[in-house]
């Protein structure tokens, strides 16, 4: 192994992957272009086999294992796209691959991981404890550990990302790349600015696990929580990694869960394109730094597609109630015959549509001739749901309305 990254590395690791992942599209989105006031280019890794770049890095390790180190097997730590790269591309070269994911570990993904070829052993909480015990197996059955970032073969395979951006819009200057452990933007990094010294490097980060911001700007910061953007949900961030990143990066971008939501559902309204939270992560950061792209030639990577579906659908939904096309409004009423009536006739005259009702007449602090009724209902635009609330109010009635965090 390498301990340094250069610009023939990740060449080298092109020339070796090629013909084994997809070339996927760099295109142009106007209509993104038109909504942040840059160019923007999607590269869409999403339509990788495994729906990630990760099979990229993944791939390039195991490509330059001796034969001995093949035969004896690989095994790594990993409850994401990773696993999935590492077993695929194991499988179809007949390497053994051992995949070590946290007890918690939702089970499509191991279902998805063992469907690639690869074993799943399931130990510990959290990913410190699976990636323990995956350090553990390794010594103790001979294996190869494949490191999913902190690897300089790894980085470099995923830098392979860059040279084909690169060459389908040579005129980028820009790349904006998602940071968990900081092995994609170190390739990239490295391959980008080795061909154009002067394109700008943004890294971008969940604001929940702001671990690589933290260690280049010399800062203590918790990263615990919740992330839609687990795939860059990482604590540590590489050793190697972190030193490409502090001499390479311009800077590093938080990016909220309600910036991300939004940036899932834009690039699935949009581009008719499915991504996880950590592919959307760059998009999310253009937006809500709009100032700093303005005008630019922007290479954007949307590096994973692998999103549960009803989580999606959750994201969607959760968005649709921020853009005020989706609304739950509570209206307090007195419980008498006619009362609900009477407030669907103003629903129906702004043409709102009523998606669900639910009525409260015990768990309240109104009298006991007093309810509360919650209707979730579905607007044309903001300014429509805000006319019935004007109008209900006009009539008497108190009307709150229920918002997301």
């Amino acid at each position: 192994m390498t301990d340094h990254l250069t610009l023939s590395h990740v060449q080298a690791a092109h020339h070796r992957i090629k013909d084994a992942i997809v070339k996927t599209p760099t295109l142009h989105s106007k209509t993104l272009s038109m909504l942040t006031g840059a160019n923007i280019y999607l590269k869409f890794e999403n339509l990788q086999f495994t729906a990630a770049y990760k099979e990229r890095g993944a791939l390039n390790a195991l490509l330059l294992l001796s034969e001995q180190s093949r035969s004896r097997g690989v095994i790594t730590a990993s409850a994401g796209n990773h696993a999935q790269g590492l077993s695929y591309h194991g499988t179809r070269l007949g390497v053994p691959v051992t995949i070590v994911m946290p007890v918690p570990t939702p089970t499509v993904k191991i279902v998805q991981t063992e469907s690639v070829g690869g074993t799943v052993v399931l130990h510990g909480e959290t990913f410190d404890d699976a990636y323990a015990y995956a350090r553990q197996l390794e010594a103790e059955r001979a294996l190869v550990f494949v490191h999913p970032f902190d690897d300089p073969n790894v980085a470099a395979g995923q830098g392979t990302v860059a040279l084909e951006m690169l060459e389908a819009v040579p005129s980028l200057d820009m790349l904006v790349v998602p940071i968990g452990g900081g092995g994609l933007i170190s390739g990239m990094g490295t391959a980008s600015r080795a061909l154009k010294p002067d394109i700008g490097l943004i890294g971008v980060q969940a604001a929940l696990y702001p671990s690589m911001y933290a260690q280049i700007n010399g800062r203590q910061m918790a990263c615990e929580g919740d992330t839609l953007a687990e795939g860059i949900a990482v604590k540590q961030p590489g050793a190697f990694t972190s030193k490409i990143v502090e001499k390479l990066v311009d800077e590093i971008l938080l990016v909220s869960e309600a910036q991300l939501e939004s940036a899932v559902s834009l690039l699935l309204q949009i581009e008719k394109t499915v991504v996880e939270g950590a592919g959307a992560a760059g998009l999310a950061a253009i937006i809500a730094h709009k100032e700093k792209f303005a005008g630019r030639n922007i290479g954007v990577v949307l590096c994973g597609g692998n999103i549960d579906t009803r989580l999606l659908a959750n994201v969607l939904l959760r968005d649709l109630a921020r853009s005020g096309r989706v609304a739950r409004l509570r209206i307090t009423l007195q419980d008498r015959p006619g009362a609900l009536f009477k407030v669907m006739r103003s629903f129906d005259a702004h043409h709102v549509n009523i998606i669900e009702i639910y009525h409260q007449r015990i768990f309240t602090t109104l009298p006991a001739k007093g309810l509360i009724t919650d209707i979730e209902c579905e607007a044309r635009d903001a300014q429509q749901l805000q006319g019935l609330v004007e109008g209900l109010r006009a009539e008497g009635y108190t009307v709150e309305r229920v918002e997301l965090n």
